[in-house]
């Protein structure tokens, strides 16, 4: 699975949002650059959901693999010396 969630390089898009007043206050009073740190954030949430998303279309392929290496172990089992 990539680590890579967006295209950096497509263009920015202009978006109306809704926050909390408070927050947008001292965001702006801290220098928060609110698009990055939308972006950011909502890469990482992106990461996740796909991380999720994709464990659960490939669980049962995992219990499988899983269940036929306990049943008949790997193929280095053999070879290792540890």
């Amino acid at each position: 699975m990539s680590n890579i969630v967006f295209d950096r390089a497509a263009p920015k898009k202009s978006v109306n949002l809704s926050i909390n007043a408070d927050l947008l206050q001292q965001a702006k009073r801290l220098n928060i650059n609110l698009s990055q740190t939308l972006e950011q954030h909502l890469a990482e949430i992106i990461r996740q959901a796909q991380r999720r998303l994709w464990l659960a279309e490939n669980q049962s392929a995992l219990d499988e693999y899983n269940r036929r290496i306990e049943k008949h172990g790997t193929f280095s089992d053999g070879l290792r010396r540890f």
